[in-house]
């Protein structure tokens, strides 16, 4: 579907000045710190930051985001004052840095309904009551970026948003970042932290401390919101109800922490969401086998010499390029991988990728789905113009973890206003 011209023209733009990947990793870095700072917290989301150790001594980083209100229902009214007061500013700072990386700070509008489904209250530094729930299940999240920027405070708006409105907890993952660690370091901390999350050694239950964790990558841990102990709310996670889910670099990590756990056969999820994800090596148009990596590889903010510098800082030899936890799509047997959920984006260099992937897990996996997003970018989970993507994201993820009716709907992402409209999603796969 054609993208509207005038955002087509801006992003067109932005991809021809922005530098490369390769020379302006440490400078978006930098810029994204900076907008994270300014994002306001969620209310309706406790926040805790804790550590799980690796082999070598490193602790890595994990923001852990429980939910503690029904998705829709209002917060006691103290709290909705309180929270409207923190005024974001990042979009003065995001205004000045159109050339580095677009806008990533989530404004995503949470319903409001009388309804809240609360089952307890806890009080908070105020003694306002906070209706508590509990959670569905567990998201054990990794970011994108490359595997060489983003991190826990860029994506702690969308993952309080994520925790909220899929009723879940949601633990994010600070693995350490290229070039300055290579593969497989990222993927062997996120199999780590997986694996003690599946034996129930992660300390989610405790009361909502802070690690004390010296990380040149990370800000200063913030405090829990709402505050108190609310320990005997968490109970330890169910196997069956942890869902890995990655978005970008974090979908292929998310993907090889499933083909690995097959092969060391410590754990085995049972679900993975993979959205936009890295699964293969060749971004070079003259011989990639995907056509959007010709299509969409030049005018779409992420280009094709953004994905071959991510793909050159992450490697350590080129070995790696055929290794499957490298590339996923590179693997040979992918059987007995999870139930598994793949959403790619039409604008995307990375989509016709994403879509064979696919196709080849449902060779051997009876429990696959894959979604085009119509009218998406990559990258657009945090982009400030994206809430119809978003939220068309949202519905796609229900229907699969939650069984809720999908319908199509008209479009909703960055052309909905366009005169040809069109559905907001495509069913790749045709199995739903």
């Amino acid at each position: 579907m054609p993208i509207n011209e005038a955002l087509f023209a801006a992003m067109k733009a932005a991809s021809y000045i922005k530098p490369n990947a390769g020379k302006s990793y440490k400078l978006q870095r930098v810029a994204e710190e900076l907008i994270a700072k300014q994002a306001p917290a969620n209310p309706k989301c406790r926040v805790e930051d804790i550590s799980a150790p690796m082999a070598d001594g490193y602790a890595v980083p994990l923001r852990v985001f429980t939910p503690l209100v029904a998705y829709g229902a209002p917060l006691p009214e103290a709290l909705e004052e309180s929270s409207a007061n923190d005024t974001p500013v990042a979009s003065a700072i995001s205004a000045i840095l159109p050339a580095v990386l677009p806008k990533v700070l989530p404004k995503i509008p949470i319903k409001e309904s009388t309804s809240s489904g609360n089952t307890g209250s806890i009080p908070d530094d105020s003694g306002t009551e906070i209706p508590v729930i509990t959670p569905h299940g567990t998201i054990l999240f990794f970011h994108g970026g490359g595997w060489a920027t983003g991190g826990i405070n860029l994506y702690t708006q969308a993952c309080a948003h994520m925790a909220v409105r899929l009723q879940r907890r949601v633990i994010s993952v600070e693995y350490r970042l290229a070039p300055e660690y290579r593969f497989p370091t990222a993927v062997e901390d996120c199999y780590e932290v997986a694996r003690q999350l599946f034996a129930g050694e992660l300390p989610i239950s405790g009361v909502g401390g802070s690690a004390d964790v010296d990380h040149p990558q990370s800000a200063a841990p913030t405090a829990p919101a709402g505050g108190g102990d609310i320990s005997a709310t968490i109970p330890a996670p169910d196997p069956d109800s942890i869902v890995l889910f990655g978005d970008s670099a974090g979908g292929n990590l998310a993907a090889a922490v499933s083909l690995m756990a097959r092969d060391r056969g410590e754990f085995m999820p049972r679900t993975q969401m993979l959205l936009y994800p890295v699964v293969g090596n060749d971004y070079n148009p003259e011989t990639s086998p995907f056509e959007s990596v010709r299509t969409n590889g030049t005018d779409y903010i992420l280009t094709a010499q953004d994905m071959a510098d991510y793909i050159d800082m992450y490697r350590s030899s080129v070995a790696d390029l055929t290794n499957p936890y490298f590339a996923p799509l590179t693997a040979h047997d992918l059987s007995n991988q999870p139930r598994t959920l793949v959403l790619s984006a039409e604008y995307c260099p990375l989509r016709d990728e994403d879509e064979a992937y696919a196709r080849r897990l449902q060779l051997v996996n009876d429990n696959v789905s894959c979604y085009r997003i119509h009218d998406g970018i990559h990258g657009y989970l945090l982009n400030t113009s994206a809430v119809g993507l978003v939220a068309t994201t949202y519905r796609i993820i229900e229907h699969f973890l939650d069984g809720t009716p999908l319908e199509p709907a008209p479009g909703t992402g960055t052309t909905a206003n366009a005169p040809e409209g069109g559905d907001a999603w495509q069913d790749v796969l045709g199995t739903d």
